[in-house]
């Protein structure tokens, strides 16, 4: 009997440890998952992004430039609120006098021995441009190269190892992605703003050449985010700010800000041969309307028609016609006449590129060598 009863015990034992071992692993279960959960909710739900804007805030900087007043005419625009640019009054080192003009924007360090992008309108005409950093040095500045088509500028300042902003992929940017501005507004020192991206491949038509490609952005832009940083939520720079569409002149909701594949295309070029060169293919263009569809016998709304096609241009040598709908540049398709525009401008002079075209309802594959186009105002 006593034998019976040990065995008993010993196996009462065993089961509460087996007991144990499964509540040990529940409870191990319990703590992974609810682990799980909160990195889930972290990452829907994320709460700072700290870490990207100590990473880009450094290489943010303050342009203050002075310039001569501009003409009557001249001024008249810069009142118009659709046309308003960032400026501000500031103080500093430089100190207006009776003909001088200060304005007040922002830029973006793009390499650590001092070179620097920002928008061609803050420093068209100025006679001295002033850089200040976060860290409160200021340094004068010289204009490497500027480019009024795309409303940008290449600046230097005699300075070694600053934090250069990393430039993204913009066209890896999705319509919804975080927006992180960061600028001088107003000059009450830098700030940071955050928004989403609201649309892209925008035009406003106010830049001379109208070669846009804008990012739009609810991330509040007001006077003096000029030629600053439109960051992602990793850090990386993937648009300059530029314009703003206001009735009043403040920040209402709608910024926008040069890509940053657009701006590393015109930052190699200024560094490498002081200006910018581009394409045209020689074709106005119309976006396809249910009606031109219908008048075309198109099933669907792809591309841009051709409306007219310029004598001797490299569209009119590679046989393009009048009618012709543009369907996809190089394989890629055709959104609508800017994004055409800019993707011919952007390829270098000489080039041959291939179109697909449809004609008659049949698709034809026509290749165009690409030539120069010639700007006005001396511009690239």
């Amino acid at each position: 009997m006593r034998r019976y009863l040990v065995l008993a015990v010993l196996l009462a034992l065993v089961a509460c440890r087996k007991q144990d071992g499964l509540d040990l692993v529940s409870r191990a279960h319990r703590k992974t998952a609810l682990a799980s959960d909160d990195q889930v909710n972290f990452k829907l739900t994320q709460a700072s992004y700290a870490e990207a804007i100590e990473r880009a805030g450094p290489g943010v900087v303050t342009i203050r430039a002075a310039r001569r007043m501009h003409t009557v005419q001249q001024d008249a625009l810069l009142t118009d609120p659709l046309l308003r640019d960032f400026f501000g009054q500031s103080s500093g080192r430089l100190q207006p006098d009776a003909g001088l003009q200060l304005a007040l924007g922002s830029g973006v360090i793009v390499q650590p021995n001092g070179i620097i992008l920002t928008n061609y309108h803050l420093t068209d005409g100025a006679e001295s441009i002033v850089i200040e950093l976060v860290d409160r040095r200021v340094f004068d500045a010289k204009v490497l190269g500027a480019d009024p088509p795309s409303d940008l500028a290449v600046l230097k300042i005699d300075a070694r190892n600053l934090p250069a902003l990393s430039l993204g992929d913009s066209d890896r940017a999705r319509v919804g992605d975080v927006a992180l501005a960061i600028g001088n507004p107003l000059g009450i020192g830098q700030t940071v703003t955050a928004g989403i991206i609201s649309a892209k491949g925008r035009s406003t038509g106010f830049s001379d050449g109208s070669f846009e490609d804008f990012l739009q952005t609810d991330a509040p832009i007001n006077q003096g985010n000029s030629g600053g940083a439109l960051i992602n939520a990793s850090g990386e720079l993937i648009g300059i700010s530029s314009q703003i569409l206001s009735n009043s002149g403040g920040n209402i909701g709608i910024g926008f800000a040069i890509p940053s594949n657009m701006a590393r295309n015109v930052l190699q070029q200024l560094l490498t041969t002081g200006k910018v060169r581009r394409s045209r293919l020689g074709v106005a263009t119309q976006p396809i309307t249910p009606e031109t569809a219908a008048n075309l016998g198109l099933n669907d709304w792809r591309g841009v028609v051709i409306d007219t096609v310029a004598p001797n241009s490299p569209a009119a040598r590679a046989g393009m016609r009048q009618g012709d709908v543009i369907v996809a540049f190089n394989d890629v398709p055709v959104t609508d006449g800017n994004f055409l525009r800019n993707h011919v401008a952007s390829t270098l002079p000489g080039t041959a590129v291939g179109f697909t075209v449809l004609r008659n309802q049949h698709e034809l594959k026509i290749q165009v060598i690409l030539t120069e186009i010639e700007l006005r105002n001396g511009a690239s």
